[in-house]
């Protein structure tokens, strides 16, 4: 299939494209504002000549943060235009920046709304994050001559397959990037096989090692957990949950609480849609369970802290002593291992970790990664961490040195840019 065709379906689709953001924003009202950006109208005003910067949702906007703050200290001179695709990661980012960045939802991938959405923002560079490529507004940068990144690029052996069976639309599209900033070597060799120019591709590692924690964030966590009189309390948590997780957790948790009848679970859903099925789901169980977004108070009686609200992750690994991270249970690939170890907790996951190989790989052979398959392991290692502080702190500082190890990714990144813009 190539590009035409690719373009004729999507309009044949458009109805049911058209239906599903209507249905989302049934589920998630937040989908049913600003609809006309995704067709290219309405766009907010922006000045033109700046770096355009995708981070298609939640995930990709907290990896996006740090590169976004080195933009605008490097190029105060260029305006910074940020898009999305959903409302959470819109939402994030405008937390993050403000004024300081333009930022409108990125259209569909569609020739008139890709070529509608160019010419309103014009930019200099453009800059794609992780494996977020679209055809159309790829082949708007090649044709106006504007140098187009893949930075902290990431793609699976099942991506690579699924490019290959596309070969005659996604060899061209690739070939138009004028840089692949890979995460691994790996994975360049793949960008290559599919159809990226040799010079284009480099392995400049994952930004997300480039994480930093403000050192406020512990004492903050800290000072509730003593206003919770929860010092001595077993806290762990499970993040970044999807739907055929939280139950599995759960269980989990109830085998944990007639050990340590004090432990407390704070549950976070990765969607904003689900957090009052969750909700529901702990009162069910027989659970007692407060909403972090009610600012309910956490005492003696609460199991279980429901994480709904947004922006926060960070300060809830922050209160926690273990950490599990999910769409790691279910075929999902995983979530960011690297923000909890960051803050010193040791880690679980699922055995579902194809988007974090790499960084998987590294954590367990350091020793602070375990996976698990279900309750009952999840719950004998929950057990034997909390029996066993020794050797989670032991845990805690192979995951340190881990992402000491690995740290620079961002620098080699803008470097790459920096040659762009100078080139362009």
């Amino acid at each position: 299939m190539n590009r035409h065709l690719y373009t004729l379906l999507l309009h044949l689709l458009l109805p049911i494209i058209v239906l599903r953001l209507f249905w989302r924003a049934w589920r998630a009202p937040a989908y049913g504002r600003r609809i006309g950006e995704r067709f290219a109208f309405g766009l907010p005003p922006m000045r033109q000549g700046g770096i355009w910067v995708h981070a298609v949702s939640l995930g990709e906007s907290i990896a996006a943060a740090p590169l976004i703050r080195e933009l605008l200290a490097r190029y105060p001179h260029l305006p910074i235009t940020v898009t999305s695709m959903t409302p959470t990661g819109s939402e994030r980012i405008q937390a993050l920046f403000g004024e300081r960045i333009q930022h409108c939802y990125l259209p569909y991938d569609l020739p008139w709304a890709c070529t509608r959405f160019f010419r309103h923002v014009q930019p200099r560079l453009a800059v794609i994050m992780e494996t977020e490529l679209w055809p159309n507004h790829i082949h708007q940068c090649a044709k106006h001559g504007v140098p187009a990144a893949l930075a902290n690029a990431r793609l699976s052996e099942r991506s690579a397959r699924g490019y290959a069976r596309f070969h005659k639309l996604t060899a061209p599209m690739l070939a138009d990037l004028s840089l692949i900033a890979a995460q691994t070597h790996v994975e360049a060799e793949r960008f290559r096989q599919l159809g990226a120019r040799d010079s284009c591709v480099q392995v400049t590692g994952s930004i997300k090692f480039d994480l930093s924690v403000d050192a406020e964030l512990p004492r903050r966590a800290t000072a509730l957990r003593q206003e919770w009189s929860a010092t001595e309390r077993p806290v762990w948590i499970a993040a970044s949950t999807h739907a055929g997780e939280d139950e599995v957790v759960l269980a989990a948790h109830r085998r944990l609480l007639a050990d340590y009848p004090q432990a407390l679970l704070i549950l976070v859903p990765r969607h904003p849609e689900r957090f009052v099925a969750v909700f529901d789901l702990c009162q069910r169980e027989g659970f007692s369970t407060v909403r972090r977004s009610r600012g309910d108070a956490v005492t003696a009686q609460t199991t279980v802290l429901l994480g709904d609200t947004l922006g926060e992750l960070l300060f809830l690994y922050a209160l926690a002593d273990l950490a599990f991270v999910g769409g790691s249970l279910v075929e999902n690939g995983g979530h960011n291992l690297l923000e909890p170890a960051a803050l010193g907790k040791p880690l679980l996951s699922g055995p579902h970790l194809f988007n974090f190989l790499e960084i998987a790989a590294q954590l367990s052979a350091a020793n602070d990664l375990l996976e698990v398959s279900d309750a009952e392991m999840l719950y004998q290692h929950l057990a034997n961490l909390f029996g066993e502080p020794d050797r989670a702190q032991q845990m805690a500082a192979g995951g340190l040195a881990v992402l000491q190890a690995n740290q620079g990714s961002l620098e080699r990144l803008l470097v790459g840019l920096e040659r762009l813009l100078a080139r362009e």
